[in-house]
C-alpha cells in the first residue's frame, strides 16, 4: 500500500493542535481570569499565521479575552534571552528525523519588524536601526537559521540581533 502525500500532510486544525503542544511543553505563561495558556497561544498563532495585529485578531474572535488582557500576559515576558532559549527549544523539539542524516543546505536570513515607540531599557539592546521601512529606521530584528529539504523550509533556530556595546 502507498500513501500519496496528501494523506500526510496536517489539516489545520491538526497543525494547530501541534503547535500549541509544543508551545505548552516548552513555555510557561502565568495567566489569570479568562485568559488562560491556551487560549493566549491561540490567538497569538492565529495573528502570526494570518499576519495580523493582535488587536484586530481579538476583535474578530468571539468569546476571547481582550487585547489588553493579551498585551497583560505577553509584557511578564522580559528575558529575551530565556525566551530566545526557549523558542529554539521548542523548534529543536520538532526537527524532522530525516534531517538529522545527509548533507543539508542551509540558509541564514535576517527579519526586520518595524518598531514603534520609545524603546524600555529592557528593549534598548534589541532595537535595529536600518533604511526606513514602513514609516521607521526602528526595528525589532532576528536572524533565523534554516534547512532547505525537499523544497521545504524548515526553521532551525531563531536568534535575537542586538546592537554592539561600545
Amino acid at each position: 500500500m502507498t500513501v500519496s502525500s496528501e494523506e500526510l500532510a496536517l489539516t489545520d486544525s491538526e497543525t494547530l493542535e501541534e503547535v500549541i503542544e509544543c508551545l505548552v511543553e516548552n513555555f510557561s505563561i502565568k495567566t489569570q481570569g479568562v485568559c488562560d495558556q491556551q487560549t493566549l497561544f491561540e490567538i497569538l498563532i492565529k495573528a502570526a499565521s494570518s499576519g495580523d495585529s493582535i488587536e484586530n485578531t481579538a476583535k474578530l474572535l468571539k468569546n476571547i479575552p481582550t487585547a489588553n488582557d493579551i498585551r497583560y500576559h505577553l509584557n511578564k515576558i522580559n528575558n529575551f534571552e530565556e525566551l530566545e532559549t526557549r523558542i529554539n527549544q521548542a523548534l529543536k523539539s520538532r526537527i524532522p528525523l530525516g534531517l538529522k542524516k545527509g548533507c543539508l543546505k542551509i540558509a541564514i536570513d535576517l527579519n526586520l519588524i518595524g518598531y514603534y515607540g520609545k524603546p524600555t531599557f529592557l528593549e534598548l539592546p534589541y532595537i535595529y536601526k536600518s533604511e526606513a521601512k514602513s514609516g521607521t529606521h526602528s526595528f525589532y530584528a532576528y536572524a533565523t537559521l534554516y534547512v532547505i529539504n525537499k523544497n521545504k523550509r524548515v526553521t532551525l533556530a531563531v536568534r535575537g540581533v542586538r546592537r554592539p556595546c561600545y
